[in-house]
């Protein structure tokens, strides 16, 4: 049988995104508020060729208007059932300018307290926890 049949193998499909958590110098936290999901942090899918670092660097910058240095890999949150790999880096801004975009209605920098309490989306919120919380890194957290 040639390629292509119902028996063939096909590679397992798998999302990955990269999600940074950007801490300036006055120790608030960069927010964009989405369309779908309100604030949570700047991230979003891996192209094919691209590092994950190299994506969290460009989402970033693309929902922010914010030029960020990778700190360090922080963990991974992977959803099983959906076969999606979303991993966190902890970073700081180094230059850009906030700014929104179609994927962000409004973007900012917010107290650290603050910006828990507005992120309500899911899991998010345990996703900046983690990342700030330098004793459970880096971390695999399944769900």
């Amino acid at each position: 049988m040639g390629q292509g049949t119902q028996n063939s193998y096909s590679p397992p499909k798998h999302i990955v995104s990269a999600a940074t958590i950007v801490i300036n110098e006055q120790n608030e936290i960069l927010l964009i508020k989405g369309p779908r999901r309100g604030w949570e942090m700047p991230g979003g899918q891996v192209e094919e060729g691209e590092s994950i670092k190299d994506a969290a660097i460009r989402e970033t910058k693309e929902e922010s208007g914010i030029d960020i240095e990778v700190v360090k890999f922080c963990g991974i949150f992977q959803n099983v059932e959906s076969s999606i790999c979303n991993t966190l880096f902890l970073a700081k801004p180094v230059g850009g300018k906030l700014m929104t975009s179609p994927e962000s209605l409004e973007v900012g920098f917010y107290p650290l307290e603050q910006a828990l309490e507005m992120v309500t989306w899911k899991n998010f919120r345990e996703r900046i926890e983690s990342c700030l919380n330098e004793d459970t890194q880096p971390f695999f957290i399944e769900f």
